[in-house]
């Protein structure tokens, strides 16, 4: 008896210090800002190099049809942004693995999965990311020491994305072969005003031509962008969701801030839910609508979808929220089981590494061409915490009543 109750007391030990240090990351900063850099970035960006040479890339594909790209593309975009952070003379990483990423993007394997006959060329998904890549791997370097080749480069590349836009009809250009998501183009779009920030601008016009397209033909159920179009007409062909939102809105801001601020508010008042009273989450449809899940969204607990909620983050950090940015944070070190060693971080045990690219992408959001925003009114409860510390206290509790119950029998005999 004595060794079962050992046993059992070691087992409820384990137990309060796993509790104890979810807590403790429950409280602490998650996040930087859009200035400081995030914690344990770094070292999570080094897990994710190392499982891309190891075929992390391959494994995303066979989960979804951009699963490889986005791997990809996530990680060059995340140096890019840590980069960004430091002083010039201290990119030369950042800058090193960026341009890694972006030849991939750029490979056989990165163009694969889309049609060389769109226009542009693979389609506005691949042509938009990157774009946008190619753009922060110039943003790196200071003005005057640019590669020309890259500049010429970005140039060409951003050339062939406006004429597509100026001859189409629809302000959504077609990702593959008669299918057209918003999102796509508008990441295409920022990359423009990427261009003209970094370069003698030259399409504004364009811009602005698309702005009020995208306008004409906002979901009449929310008021925001659709998830999907006609691709003939750009007219809404399925209600806006979540995880096609969460990126619109880390973009948007970039292409104009006001209108931007207009949809992040419709968004977050429609998708933005705290399910069970557990934290904050963002749910793929829009309140009082429910509906399937997908490759993009996953399973759909509640309604949730952990890839919005993760995405969310970036695009409320982008705004300036930093309430919501920090607890879709803090909820993100609760329930995502960070493992740590001295050169790594990885998330969900490593399980999922385009999960861990979607986080640090997450968390390095800052505005790469627009002003940082001022913060929007706050709408996470302060006390959003406090079910979920309750609730791990008492699990603690609970590891410890098998010995408790074990020491009262030993005492009564």
């Amino acid at each position: 008896m004595t060794i079962v109750r050992r046993l059992v007391a070691v087992f409820a030990t384990l137990v309060t210090l796993f509790v104890l240090v979810g807590v403790a990351r429950l409280i602490a900063p998650a996040t930087g800002g859009v200035a400081g850099q995030p914690p344990g970035v770094d070292r999570q960006l080094n897990y994710l190099r190392t499982e891309l040479d190891a075929g992390a890339g391959e494994d995303a594909q066979a989960m979804f049809p951009e699963g490889w790209f986005f791997a990809h593309a996530l990680y060059g975009l995340a140096r890019v942004e840590t980069g960004l952070r430091q002083p010039p003379g201290g990119r030369e990483v950042a800058l090193r693995e960026a341009r890694w990423a972006l030849a991939r993007l750029e490979s056989p394997a990165g163009t694969a999965p889309f049609s060389p006959d769109l226009t542009p060329a693979y389609g506005v998904f691949h042509a938009g990311w990157t774009n946008w890549l190619r753009g922060g791997v110039l943003a790196l370097q200071p003005a005057s020491g640019r590669d020309p080749a890259e500049v010429r480069r970005f140039a060409e590349t951003s050339t062939a994305l406006a004429a597509a836009f100026d001859a189409s009809a629809t302000p959504y250009l077609a990702a593959y072969p008669g299918q057209a998501w918003p999102v796509d183009s508008t990441v295409a779009v920022a990359s423009l005003r990427l261009h003209d920030d970094l370069l003698p601008p030259r399409f504004d016009r364009t811009t602005r031509r698309w702005l009020d397209g995208v306008r004409q033909r906002l979901d009449p159920r929310t008021g925001l962008l659709p998830h999907r179009v006609d691709p003939g007409t750009g007219t809404p062909a399925e209600v806006a969701r979540g995880t096609s939102q969460s990126v619109i809105q880390r973009f948007l801001p970039e292409i104009d801030p006001t209108f931007a601020r207009e949809q992040y508010l419709r968004f977050r008042t429609g998708f933005v839910v705290s399910p069970l009273g557990f934290g904050p989450a963002v749910r793929e449809y829009p309140r009082g609508l429910d509906g399937p899940g997908d490759v993009d969204s996953g399973p759909l607990p509640l309604g949730v979808s952990f890839s919005a909620t993760v995405v969310t983050l970036g695009a409320a950090q982008v705004q300036g929220d930093d309430a919501l940015a920090g607890a879709l944070a803090n909820y993100g070190e609760l329930v995502g089981l960070p493992l740590d060693t001295p050169h790594t971080r990885r998330y969900a045990f490593g399980l999922l590494p385009i999960g861990d690219a979607f986080l640090a992408w997450s968390k390095t959001a800052r505005p790469w061409v627009s002003a940082p925003a001022d913060p929007p009114s706050v709408t996470v409860d302060p006390w959003w915490r406090a079910p979920l510390v309750a609730l791990s206290m008492l699990v603690a509790l609970l590891a410890w009543v098998p010995w408790l119950l074990l020491r009262r029998r030993s005492r009564r005999r």
